[in-house]
């Protein structure tokens, strides 16, 4: 995982994920009447891992297969300028946005700022019909005002922790942890990833 973050506590593990998705894709289904019009967006680097394990279970449950994209969000951040060397990812959406129902899909829903930036980012493609928010962790403290539609885990935790998902096809492990950081890292550091 990480060397310089100690881990507190696993909050979810693999099964716990998996079951987890399969509930946020039939509550996406039920809350907007089936597949017809939704297609899902999930914001890089995980969200998207996220997004794609979704349209899955949606065309398992449904046997439809809804648009899905890839969505990077690196020139929308508020703190673009101050990052040294912001990791930018390739936005992949080969669909037509307007009119559609996006389900927006992060992994951990933090400040808020995350979401805010994909929502610009979104806007700047189209005009969709509704913007919906599926989460795997809601974490608390919010500076903005937003919320998910869907949350697989409250998860509390206090700003000196990091919570975080890690996924078997990036980290060679599927779990949510909370990770002590490190005293001389603030909240707003490069390793609090969850926004």
């Amino acid at each position: 995982m990480s060397e310089t973050l100690q881990v507190k506590s696993i909050c979810m593990d693999a099964s716990e994920i998996e079951r987890t998705l399969t509930r946020i894709a039939h509550q996406i289904l039920e809350a907007n009447s089936g597949a017809e019009n939704i297609a899902l967006v999930g914001i890089v680097t995980r969200g998207d891992v996220l997004a794609k394990e979704l349209v899955g279970k949606i065309a398992e449950i449904e046997g439809v297969d809804v648009p899905f994209g890839h969505l990077d969000i690196s020139f929308y951040r508020d703190d673009f300028a101050t990052r040294l060397a912001p990791a930018v990812h390739e936005t992949r959406i080969s669909f037509d946005i307007d009119g559609k129902d996006i389900v927006l899909v992060d992994d951990v829903l933090y400040t808020g700022r995350t979401i805010r930036a994909a929502l610009d980012a979104l806007m700047d493609m189209g005009r969709p019909k509704t913007v919906q928010l599926a989460v795997l962790v809601d974490r608390g403290h919010r500076e903005l005002p937003i919320r998910a539609d869907f949350v697989g885990k409250n998860v509390p935790s206090s700003s000196d922790e990091n919570v975080r998902l890690f996924l078997e096809e990036v980290d060679g492990v599927s779990e949510v942890a909370i990770l002590q950081l490190p005293q001389e890292t603030g909240a707003g550091s490069a390793l609090n990833e969850g926004e």
